[in-house]
C-alpha cells in the first residue's frame, strides 16, 4: 500500500467534500441505522474496562432510553467536577451529560454538543427526569446540534471550560486538528482534556472513510497513534497522558475482511492545558496525594504509570508536579520541592505491562 493512499499525518485538513460525506454517513449510521447499542457490529463503541462503582451507582438513576442509545468506547469521567462547567463532544442520547451532571452538582454546567439530530432529541426529552432524580431545582445541562470542530458558532467563549470529555467520537469528526484547536481554545489554563476514542497502529486508507459502516463504527476515521502525538504537539500540548488502552474485536466477518490488516485499540488520555516541557524532567519534587477525593479515598491514578497511595510520597517529574499543582487536582495534593534545581532527565516511562484494576471495580460493558 503506497502511503499516499493512506490518511496523511493529522496535520493535515480534510479534502474538499470529504467533511461532507462524511458529516452526513455519521448522522445516517447514528440517527437512522442503529437503534440500540446492540446494533453494533465491533467492539469498538463498547468497551471492557470497568466502570467505577460510583459511576455505576449514577448510571443506575438514568432513563433507560439514554443508557440504550449509548455508544462509547470508554468511561472518560474524571473526578473532582464538583461546580465545573464541563463539555461533551458527540454526547449523543446523552448518557455521560447526565452522569456528569450528577458529578457536578447543582452549582456545575454541563454542555454536550452532537451532529445527530434524533440523538440530540433523546437527550433532550429527558432533561426534567435527571434534574428530578438529581435533586437538581432545575437542569443543569445543554445541548447543541453542531460541529464538534466550530464550538465557537455554538457561543462556547476562550477558556470557559473546566473540562472536555468525548467517548467514541473524534474518530468521527473529519477535521481533526481543527476539531482539537478549538478544545484547548476552550479549556480554560490549566483545563483538562480527558477522553476516550478508538486509535490504529498505522495510516488508513483514504477510500475507508466513504464506507458509512466502518466509518460509524469508529474505525475508518481512527486516528494512527503517532499522528495523534503530533497533531497535539502542534497545538502545544506535548505531555499527553494515556490513562488505559483495550484491544478491539473486530468480530463482524465482512468488516474484518476489510480492516483486519490493521489493529485498532480503545485509548483514554489525559491532557492539561499547561505550558510544560516535551520532556520528563528531574527536579527533586515529591508528590502526596492528600486522599480527599470522595470516589478514591485510598489511591487515585494520573495515568498508566502513576498510581498515588494515600500518604504516600512519590518522586514525580516537573511536568507531573505541574499537572497535579496548576489544575483542579491542586487541593487534594502536597507537591514538595520546587524548579531551582535540576537533576537531568526523569524516567517517568510507563510499565511493560498492563494495570490491574482497582479492588472493588466491576466489568462492564458499555
Amino acid at each position: 500500500m503506497n502511503i499516499d493512499d493512506c490518511n496523511d499525518a493529522a496535520t493535515d485538513a480534510p479534502e474538499p467534500g470529504v467533511a461532507e460525506r462524511m458529516e452526513s454517513a455519521v448522522r445516517g449510521y447514528y440517527g437512522e441505522t442503529l437503534h440500540s447499542s446492540a446494533d453494533l457490529k465491533t467492539s469498538a463503541c463498547c468497551t471492557a474496562t470497568p466502570m467505577p462503582e460510583h459511576l455505576q451507582a449514577i448510571l443506575a438513576q438514568l432513563h433507560p432510553e439514554v443508557k440504550d442509545r449509548f455508544y462509547g468506547c470508554g468511561s472518560p469521567l474524571p473526578p473532582a467536577l464538583d461546580g465545573a462547567t464541563v463539555l461533551d463532544l458527540g454526547c449523543g442520547s446523552g448518557r455521560d451529560v447526565y452522569l456528569l451532571s450528577s458529578l457536578a452538582g447543582a452549582s456545575g454546567r454541563v454542555i454536550g454538543v452532537d451532529m445527530t439530530e434524533q440523538q440530540l432529541e433523546v437527550a433532550e426529552r429527558h432533561r426534567a427526569f435527571h434534574a428530578k432524580s438529581f435533586g437538581h431545582a432545575r437542569s443543569n445541562v445543554e445541548f447543541h446540534l453542531g460541529d464538534l470542530a466550530d464550538l465557537a458558532a455554538l457561543g462556547i467563549t476562550d477558556a470557559s471550560v473546566d473540562v472536555v470529555v468525548s467517548n467514541c467520537v473524534m474518530n468521527l469528526v473529519p477535521d481533526k486538528p481543527r476539531a482539537f484547536a478549538e478544545i484547548f481554545r476552550v479549556l480554560k489554563p490549566g483545563g483538562e482534556l480527558y477522553f476516550s476514542d478508538v486509535f490504529s497502529d498505522r495510516r488508513l486508507p483514504h477510500e475507508l472513510l466513504a464506507d458509512p459502516v466502518l466509518l460509524g463504527e469508529c474505525l475508518a476515521g481512527a486516528l494512527y497513534l503517532e499522528d495523534f502525538r503530533r497533531l497535539l504537539a502542534g497545538l502545544g500540548v506535548v505531555d499527553a497522558r494515556m490513562c488505559a488502552r483495550s484491544p478491539i474485536a473486530l468480530t463482524d466477518a465482512a468488516i474484518e475482511r476489510k480492516m483486519g490488516f490493521a489493529n485498532f485499540e480503545s485509548v483514554t488520555w489525559r491532557a492539561f492545558k499547561l505550558p510544560l516541557e516535551d520532556r520528563c524532567e528531574d527536579y527533586g519534587q515529591v508528590a502526596t496525594y492528600l486522599g480527599t477525593l470522595d470516589e478514591y479515598p485510598h489511591a487515585f491514578d494520573l495515568d498508566d504509570h502513576h498510581h498515588f497511595e494515600t500518604g504516600k510520597p512519590l518522586r514525580v517529574c516537573g511536568n507531573t508536579a505541574d499537572m497535579l499543582s496548576a489544575s483542579r487536582y491542586a487541593a487534594h495534593f502536597r507537591i514538595d520541592g520546587d524548579k531551582r534545581r535540576h537533576f537531568g532527565l526523569f524516567d517517568c516511562a510507563p510499565p511493560a505491562v498492563g494495570k490491574v484494576a482497582a479492588p472493588g471495580a466491576k466489568a462492564s460493558c458499555c
